[in-house]
Formats: structure tokens, C-alpha cells, sequence
């Protein structure tokens, strides 16, 4: 039996009778095998407490200590009670036998609700892993710690380090789909007694050397790419959300993801452990939501991390794209001017209808128009072949480029129509070039072949990469929608590289035009 189908199976038979509970307790076991403290945030009534007792049945008969908290909880109740007799003695120290520091799994029920004295012992505790006893420093054999509450820590509270120590925070709402409820309150009571089978339970020489082994996997490339997403997404919006994530609770949650790895036995971390983020670096039930699509979101976008950079590539095409533009195809219509003095006009041979009440007649007129004015709708006086200005006319551009002349008054009686004249486009914007040099146009070629082939090997590598991460993606800690998260991202990736092609070949084409 492999590692992850021994975890499964383990699972398996730690979530019986449990409804809509099934990632939950698989995470709550990682974090267990992981030597991870567990948060558990939900309203009363939501199985919290049975969650952890049946955490800890996953393992050989460890030494279990459960308590309410409240605030009037005293050290006594957690710790131990006072041994009479070391008074006797002169010294202080607790009995701590069948209590929290000689415990291996705990659960503290509404931990917020205690008192400074205690929480404070804690810290240290589940910090250092010593109890101080009197002037005894006691070794705390605490493996993992459970907690749980239906509220998050008030700020300015000094909870703030202990609340930073339970790395993994999970929500347990309340039943929500109807046929699970109705199978919860026909059948009878959930208890924590289950049977675990011997092939399966932890032995306590198994967990010491599988947290050995978990120090040797590796944070992968496409990980650490993600984690990177996540990180400068929690800084952009941190006025938003208020998500602050220490470098200490990086590193415990990059060792959860490598956890995840080992007992799907695997060598490096992938997406699929990279979606356990989701339950490490929430803070409020105001952002949880938030900080649980920001890693999704990462997730997707990452895709595989490709040897050679998706972003040079798609600078490279863009460059491509521009010089092809630029050395072959005219950028903008090209009209048929002359030049004047150094400037650009548009010859415009007009005729002109001059008339009164004795009679009409018509006139030819050449004039040049400054081709400057052609995108202004201000009125210009055209000039004549030495750039004079012509006296008596004057022009106006409108929006559909064409050119209105008119003549102003010739004398008393005389007046003139309005003549309209269009610039003749030589060449129309995107129309190929004349006689681009030939050298120029195979040296374009053999650029976009290049950038072609890479795009076609980053391809293949993605492709042969993705049909054998599929199945390696499944994990007992993740769901298979979850999992679904992380194939988007994928084919995503996948579907952009071809489309790259593809434009590829549109250069390509360009190049033969």
C-alpha cells in the first residue's frame, strides 16, 4: 500500500458519519502529521471538538487533553494542579500527568475566552515546546494543537504571536446541503470512538521519521511562482484587507505544502498543494473569502513555469510585429503632395463658377493646400507655387478629409461657388511597400521561424508536462473541484501558447505578402 493510499484510507475511516466535512479533516490530519496547530472557526454545534478527537484516534493511543475555556479558567485547569506535597517542600510545581503538558494532541474549545496567565504559558509552550514547572523545564511532547472558536482574535488584544503559531485556519459552518442534514438528524449520535485499522494508524516512530523525510521535498519552480502571486497581491491590497503574513508563517505553511507532497508521494510541491495557501494566511471571517480567490486566482494564472520565459517571448513577438509593420507596410496613407520650401502641400486644380445677374462664366485655378491642415478643422488660405497666400481664398478640412474652398469676393457683384477638392491617396494604411529590400524580408522570415520553433517546444513541453501532471495533481487533501482550479490555469497556458502560434503565423504571412 503506497503512502497516499494509506493516507486515504485514513481518512477515510477518521471521517465516518461526518457530513460536508471532507476537507476539513483531511487538512486537519496534514497539519497533524505535519506538526502544525489547527484553528477551527465556526459557530457552536459544528462537530468541533469531534474533529480533533478524531484527529487524534488517527494515531497509536497518544496521550489526549481536551478543555472549554472561559475566563474564569484557571492555569490549574490546563497545567495541572499544585503538588501539596513539593510545597511541603518549598517548592512550586504542578502535577502535569493526564494534563496539556504531557500531552501529544490537544484541543482547547473557545481559547480566546481565557486568561492572560494562560495563554501566555501557552505561547511558550507550543513555541519552544518546554513547560516551565517551577524551576523545571519540562519537554512538551505536544505534536499538534487544535483550537477553536466562532471568533478571530480583537486587535490590540496581545493575541496576535499566539494566534500567528496556528498556521492552518479552517472554517466548519454549519450543515448546508439537505440530504446531508436529514441523514445527520435520522441517524444516531457521532461519536468519537471509530475503529482504525492497524495497516493504517500512525505509529509514533512513523511521524518522527516522515517529519525527516518531509524536509527533503522541494518547493517547486510553479510554487514558488504562485507564492510570489500571492504575496505581491496581499501587499496591493493590503489597505484593502489588512493581510499581513510573517515570514515565520511562510515558512510553516511552505513546510504544509511539502507535507502534502510527501504523502502523495511526491518529490516536489505542485498546484494542487499550493491550493492549501487558502487555509494559512486568512486573518477575519472579513477577508477570509478574499484571501482564499486571491490564491485561486494565482493558482489559474501561473500555469506551468516553462524553461524559456512566456514574457521574453511575447516581447520578442511584439518587436517582431512592429518591424514587419514598419519595414514593409505603410504605417498611415500615403497621399500625393508636392514639396514647397520643405513643406508638404496638395496640388488642387479647381474650377470655379463665377456669376451675377448680367451673366456666368468659369474659371481654372491651381492651388496648394498645406497638407498640415488636412486633421484640423480651422480655416487656412491656400498659396501658390512660391507659397504666397492667394488673396480672396481661403479652405476648411471637414472630418471626412475632403477640403472646402471658397472664393471670397471679387468685386461688387461677383461672387463665387464653393469648389471641393479630396487629397488622392497613393498608398492606403496596411498596403504593402514598393520594392522593400529582399534581404530585409528573409531576415524578418528567419526571425518569426525562430520565434516560431521556441513557441513550439515551450508547447511540446507543456503538453508532455500536463498529461503527466494530471494524475498527479489528485491528493486526499484536495478536492477534485479544487484540483479543477489548477487544470484552468493549465489548459489556459496551453491555449495561449497556440494562439502565439498562430499569430506567428500571421507574421510569417505578412513577410510572404
Amino acid at each position: 500500500m503506497s503512502l497516499q493510499t494509506r493516507i486515504k484510507k485514513l481518512i477515510d475511516q477518521i471521517s465516518v458519519g461526518m457530513h460536508e466535512r471532507e476537507e476539513i479533516i483531511p487538512i486537519a490530519l496534514l497539519g497533524a502529521l505535519t506538526g502544525q496547530n489547527t484553528f477551527l472557526y465556526g459557530p457552536p454545534g459544528t462537530a468541533k471538538s469531534l474533529i480533533s478527537r478524531r484527529i487524534a484516534k488517527a494515531f497509536d493511543k497518544p496521550p489526549y487533553f481536551e478543555y472549554l475555556m472561559n475566563r474564569f479558567s484557571t492555569p490549574e485547569e490546563v497545567f495541572g494542579p499544585v503538588s501539596i506535597k513539593a510545597l511541603k517542600e518549598d517548592q512550586y510545581t504542578r502535577k502535569t500527568e493526564n494534563y496539556l503538558p504531557k500531552a501529544e494532541f490537544a484541543f482547547l474549545d473557545e481559547i480566546w475566552k481565557s486568561s492572560p496567565a494562560i495563554l501566555n504559558s501557552l505561547l511558550t509552550l507550543i513555541n519552544e515546546g518546554i513547560y516551565k514547572n517551577g524551576q523545571e523545564l519540562e519537554k512538551a511532547p505536544l505534536k499538534a494543537l487544535i483550537a477553536a472558536s466562532n471568533e478571530t482574535p480583537e486587535e490590540n488584544q496581545g493575541l496576535d504571536a499566539l494566534y500567528d503559531r496556528f498556521i492552518i485556519r479552517l472554517m466548519v459552518g454549519p450543515i448546508e446541503i439537505k440530504e446531508n442534514f436529514e441523514s445527520l438528524i435520522s441517524s444516531k449520535p457521532t461519536h468519537a470512538e471509530v475503529r482504525i485499522t492497524d495497516d493504517v494508524v500512525i505509529k509514533n516512530n512513523e511521524w518522527a521519521s516522515w517529519l525527516k523525510k518531509i524536509d527533503t521535498v522541494e518547493l517547486s519552480q510553479d510554487t514558488l511562482t504562485i507564492i510570489h502571486l500571492i504575496r505581491k497581491e496581499l501587499s496591493e491590497q493590503f489597505e484593502e484587507l489588512g493581510v499581513y503574513v510573517s515570514d515565520r508563517r511562510w515558512q510553516k505553511a511552505a513546510q504544509l505544502l511539502k507535507a502534502s507532497a510527501f504523502f502523495n508521494n511526491r518529490k516536489q510541491t505542485n498546484h494542487s498543494d499550493a491550493l492549501l495557501l487558502r487555509y494559512c494566511l486568512w486573518t477575519t471571517e472579513n477577508n477570509r473569502e478574499d484571501v482564499e480567490s486571491i490564491v485561486n486566482n494565482a493558482i489559474e494564472k501561473s500555469g506551468f513555469s516553462p524553461e524559456l520565459s512566456l514574457a521574453e517571448l511575447d516581447r520578442k513577438k511584439d518587436a517582431l510585429d512592429k518591424e514587419i509593420t514598419h519595414e514593409i507596410f505603410h504605417e498611415k496613407d500615403v497621399y500625393d503632395t508636392v514639396n514647397i520650401d520643405g513643406k508638404e502641400f496638395f496640388k488642387a486644380v479647381m474650377n470655379f463658377e463665377f456669376g451675377d445677374h448680367w451673366g456666368r462664366e468659369r474659371a481654372q485655378k491651381t492651388l496648394y493646400i498645406p497638407k498640415n491642415n488636412m486633421n484640423s478643422e480651422e480655416t487656412f488660405i491656400p498659396v501658390n507655387t512660391q507659397a504666397v497666400e492667394l488673396d480672396g481664398y481661403e479652405g476648411c478640412f471637414n472630418k471626412q478629409g475632403s477640403c472646402s474652398i471658397k472664393v471670397t469676393r471679387i468685386n461688387r457683384t461677383r461672387w463665387s461657388a464653393e469648389g471641393v477638392f479630396t487629397p488622392k491617396i497613393l498608398y492606403k494604411k496596411g498596403q504593402k511597400k514598393q520594392n522593400v529590400n529582399n534581404r530585409l524580408i528573409n531576415a524578418l522570415k528567419a526571425e518569426v521561424n525562430k520565434l516560431t520553433q521556441s513557441l513550439r517546444t515551450t508547447l511540446e513541453l507543456c503538453e508532455a508536462k500536463q498529461a503527466e501532471y494530471v494524475s498527479s495533481l489528485y491528493s486526499p487533501f484536495v478536492s477534485e473541484q479544487s484540483c479543477n482550479i489548477a487544470l484552468k490555469g493549465i489548459n489556459q497556458q496551453i491555449s495561449d501558447l497556440k494562439l502565439r502560434i498562430k499569430d506567428c503565423d500571421r507574421l510569417k504571412g505578412l513577410c510572404s505578402a
